[in-house]
């Protein structure tokens, strides 16, 4: 479950502070799929980061099942990131000098061993349709298939909660729509909570709840279609 609770963030600035969000609140259980949309400069990115306890609210709080990532001390903030939050960016961040199969695996390094995780790792591998460039590095492989890899690697620890941000953005519209199929396909499998910030309204509708940010503040759209 992810529940945020009167979420605010603001910059300070030689004229005062500059507000970015005012006043959020909403949550997600599993299996449920939001889309946030807004113009660039809105703060949806900022949001997401917040979110995934990449960035500190300035006021409000956030937990994820139940645990707020802000009142944990460094090293149990990096272990909650690792093992209940999966990223998905525009850029897919690989590691050019690992396979595909070891990129996948790399949050996998981190803490207690597990066993498991290569057989999950081919698994989430062959489920993107990439069970036959395991061995493959990032240069050997188009666009949406780094993203693909992206993906399975965001979901390698099968954490509660998944952010992409844009994840279609860098792709064409064809292999947009195959990692878009994709990553709804996994998050139903997995029954995570995912949010979506992108300003692709295809990707956006995919999504049983959506928002959009105007006004520093974040305003449910219904399911007919997005404003």
């Amino acid at each position: 479950m992810l529940k945020v609770t009167n979420l605010a963030k603001s910059y300070p600035t030689p004229r005062g502070p500059l507000e970015i969000l005012s006043d959020l609140s909403f949550s997600l259980g599993p299996g449920d799929a939001a889309s946030i949309v807004g113009p660039s400069g809105s703060g949806k990115s900022t949001l997401l980061y917040i979110l995934g306890a990449l960035e500190p609210p300035t006021s409000g709080t956030v937990t994820v099942d139940g645990v707020d990532p802000f009142t944990l001390a460094p090293a149990e903030l990096a272990a909650f990131r690792n093992r209940r939050v999966g990223f998905v960016f525009q850029d897919h961040l690989l590691l050019p000098q690992c396979t595909v199969l070891e990129n996948v695996l790399i949050p996998t390094l981190v803490g207690q061993s597990d066993a498991d995780a290569p057989g999950r790792a081919r698994d989430l591998l062959e489920g993107v349709g990439l069970a036959d460039r395991l061995d493959h590095r990032p240069a050997e492989l188009s666009g949406g298939e780094r993203q693909r890899v992206a993906l399975a690697r965001a979901l390698i620890r099968q954490p509660p909660l998944v952010l992409c941000d844009e994840p279609t953005g860098n792709l064409d519209h064809a292999a947009g729509d195959v990692v878009a199929t994709m990553l709804f396909d996994l998050h139903q499998r997995q029954d995570t909570v995912l949010v979506v910030v992108t300003h692709n309204t295809g990707l956006a509708a995919k999504c049983s709840t959506r928002f959009e940010l105007v006004g520093q503040r974040l305003e449910q759209r219904d399911t007919s279609g997005i404003a």
